[in-house]
């Protein structure tokens, strides 16, 4: 889906209406032919006004270029025969944002050879379609027609509707009955009654579906197709697109599935909510469930770090706002809440649509209108009631070099849900240094299975020692069983996200019979200091001996280790047999200690250091991913793993210290060694205490509370002195000796 064509996919389709609109949902008007979805004399007026807006303008220009070349190759509507990434997969592809971009320019220019070719793709899909059964290429019960699975079905809709909306009034009755039974009914049906086990889901796909059926109803004068498509094919509601949205979303507008899902979801929920708004203002769709889809548009933009997504879940992690979906949404937002900040994204993305909102985008970014968008720290809770744990997101700051800590304390995610309770990562100095892998998958290469999800996805992506979260016994969370994993999600115990100290608490009992384990990850900005130190306290309980392993996966060239290693330099042993340990080969293994135990690596021009206090008996396993991989499916990425073999309980304390400069063009390096000289822990009665030595004298200590009563005094000692607090932390620091103490 990367045709430039498709930044205007489905907001032709939901122009605002200038005519009144019935109760039916269906547009005033003499005729049952003119377009329903969009407005198109205001869009013919607004086009000459647009083409003075740089934005706008060269939208228009890619749209014609790629229109006209199709037009130039000629009429190719094959048989459906290739998975993703094959010809007829990517032709059918290049049709429907063909189509909708024939349409849209039709309108733009009066042009009636852009309508006459959209007349004659749509009437050799009327003759191709009725032909078709199950794609050959199909493997499961969500097979598609034209395409290997049904989605691509319902997005290949979604966009043909719109084109076909745009010049079904230039069509003779004769063609337009052609294309309406040959094409538009019968996929609208295959969607919703062929497959209501697609349709009826709460799922992404479902989403697509019912926005394609949805807005073929809409164009085809179908209330009960309409209908269906918002409350399911038995019409109960508890099923169909209105129930998407309340089951979908959170409160906060975040996305079950995650980030990178976020936006492939958020399309059709804003096409289709765009196309109900026109036809039928009376829902008040945009105000539904307190305006949770405006807040998913914010939410979206939220969940990214220099304008790429985080890469959580079934991720690819090349995905930015420089997105079909977001260009729609984003120029969306802007006309339903005229918000100055998504002219900043836009300018960001240097695109925006080709409809009336995208005119107004492009007129008031070249007004000068844009204003920052608000990046900050933030809880965005999961789950339709906000109960299902949460994604902490600290920010040092807005800008796009800021360190941004990221802690996933969510639900499941469904289908497309990782393996990894309280798995965190770390962006800083513009780069990823405490990494996600994302999913294992090729998107639309063919050569790699067809572009589908590969067999490493379930057998590393998904796996819990590919995240940076506990790991029990060589076994990932709910023993890797997606159904038992839904039913149970994180407790968000404490958030904070104003001043010095930002910090996370979460809980996770469930993962492993009889374990639960606590995680509290804090960023600490500490005068003097490049950027903010990560503190990670983990503790652990478990009711019998295990193993624990708690990995980190990081992004740069190892420096230096402050321990011995013991490095396999005449063959690479795999760490182990099944859930993802069979994919790390094993560089080398050391036992470090408190005064010892820390990696160094370098990431770009900035050195980061990862200090550890292992528990009594730890060792620490240096990896790479890639074993057992012959066909070369997997990144070979470093990871650390600090290990131990508990009786039961055990905690785990770390601090992750950015630091230092390299220039390469003056060949200089600065700060190349870590300020922190020593971290300790302690345990009290009801908190525990980490304390950083640093090399010039000071100690920050952060105290962190078992409860988040925000009225409950603790007391401490440390180094001999008597510290309080209320509530779940409390943060001390210890000036060089001759200097004042700063609570």
């Amino acid at each position: 889906m990367k045709s430039v064509l498709r930044q205007a996919s489905g907001l032709l389709a939901v122009m605002l209406l200038a005519a009144t609109v019935p109760a039916t949902g269906f547009a005033a008007g003499p005729s049952d032919t003119a377009p329903v979805l969009f407005n198109a004399p205001e869009m013919a007026s607004l086009i000459g006004d647009g083409a003075r807006y740089p934005m706008f303008a060269k939208e228009l220009q890619r749209t014609r270029k790629e229109v006209d070349a199709a037009m130039r190759a000629g009429i190719d509507v094959p048989v459906p025969k290739d998975p993703g990434g094959g010809r007829t997969h990517e032709q059918h592809k290049r049709n429907y944002t063909t189509l909708y971009g024939a349409g849209l320019l039709y309108r733009a220019t009066g042009d009636k050879a852009y309508a006459d070719y959209a007349r004659r793709m749509l009437l050799a899909y009327a003759k191709l379609y009725p032909t078709l059964g199950q794609h050959p290429a199909a493997k499961n019960e969500a097979g598609g027609r034209l395409f290997w699975q049904s989605l691509n079905d319902a997005v290949w809709l979604v966009y043909s509707v719109q084109g076909y909306d745009a010049i079904r009034d230039t069509l003779s009755a004769e063609d337009r009955k052609t294309i309406d039974d040959g094409v538009f009914r019968p996929m609208a049906k295959f969607l919703s009654d062929d497959q209501p086990q697609v349709f009826d889901i709460i799922h992404n796909h479902a989403t697509w579906a019912c926005a394609a059926v949805g807005m073929t109803g809409y164009v085809l004068r179908d209330p009960a197709m309409v209908e269906k498509a918002l409350k399911g094919t038995d019409l109960s509601g508890k099923a169909g697109f209105l129930r998407q949205i309340d089951l979908l979303f959170s409160p906060d507008g975040y996305y079950t599935e995650g980030p990178y899902y976020q936006r492939y979801a958020l399309q059709p929920f804003v096409v289709f909510a765009h196309a109900i708004d026109a036809n039928d203002p009376g829902r008040k769709i945009f105000a539904y469930r307190d305006g949770v889809l405006l807040k998913a548009i914010r939410a979206s933009v939220q969940l990214t770090y220099d304008g790429y997504f985080f890469p959580f879940n079934d991720a690819m992690p090349d995905k930015s706002l420089r997105t079909d979906e977001l260009y729609q949404a984003v120029a969306i937002g802007y006309g339903v809440t005229r918000d100055p900040s998504f002219l900043s994204i836009a300018k960001w993305q240097g695109r925006t649509t080709l409809t009336p909102e995208g005119i107004e985008v492009a007129r008031d970014v070249a007004a000068g209108k844009a204003q920052p968008f608000p990046y900050a720290s933030m809880l965005l809770r999961d789950g339709p009631d906000g109960d299902q744990g949460a994604l902490a997101i600290m920010r040092s700051g807005p800008g796009d070099t800021d360190q941004v800590l990221v802690v996933k304390n969510t639900a499941q995610g469904m289908g497309h849900g990782h393996f990894d309770k309280l798995n965190w990562i770390l962006y800083d100095n513009g780069h990823p240094i405490v990494t996600d892998y994302g999913a294992a998958r090729f998107l639309n290469i063919e050569a790699k299975d067809g572009g589908r999800y590969l067999t490493e996805n379930q057998t590393w992506a998904k796996q819990t020692i590919a995240h940076n979260t506990l790991v029990v016994n060589e076994a990932s969370h709910f023993d890797g069983k997606v159904k038992l994993a839904s039913t149970l999600a994180p407790k968000q115990v404490f958030f904070a996200d104003a001043g010095v100290t930002k910090i996370s608490t979460a809980q996770m009992v469930g993962a492993y019979p009889g374990v639960a384990f606590r995680r509290s990850l804090a960023q600490l900005e500490i005068d003097g200091l490049a950027a903010p130190l990560v503190v990670d306290l983990m503790r652990v309980h478990g009711d019998k001996p295990a193993q624990y392993d708690l990995p980190l996966h990081f992004a740069g060239q190892i420096i230096d280790a402050g321990f011995p290693l013991k490095s396999n330099l005449a063959e690479r042993p795999v760490l182990g047999k099944a859930a993802g340990y069979q994919h790390l080969w094993v560089d080398a293994v050391g036992t470090p200690d408190a005064a010892n135990a820390r990696l160094t690596w370098i990431n770009d021009n900035r050195f980061y250091t990862y200090r550890m206090l292992p528990p009594a008996g730890a060792s620490v396993i240096l990896a790479e991913s890639g074993a057992n991989d012959p066909l070369f499916n997997l990144r070979r990425e470093p990871v650390l793993i600090e290990r131990v073999k508990s009786a039961g309980d055990t905690t785990f304390v770390a601090v992750l210290e950015p630091h230092g400069a390299y220039d390469p063009s003056a060949e200089t390096t600065k700060g190349s060694t870590s300020r922190v000289k020593a971290l300790r822990h302690e345990r009290t009665a009801d908190a525990d205490l980490v304390s950083i030595d640093l090399v010039d004298g000071r100690t920050v200590s952060l105290a962190v509370a078992d409860d988040a009563d925000a009225a409950r005094e603790h007391r401490a000692t440390i180094d001999g002195r008597a510290v309080s607090w209320k509530g779940h932390f409390g943060r001390f620091d210890t000036p060089a000796a001759g200097a004042g103490a700063r609570p």
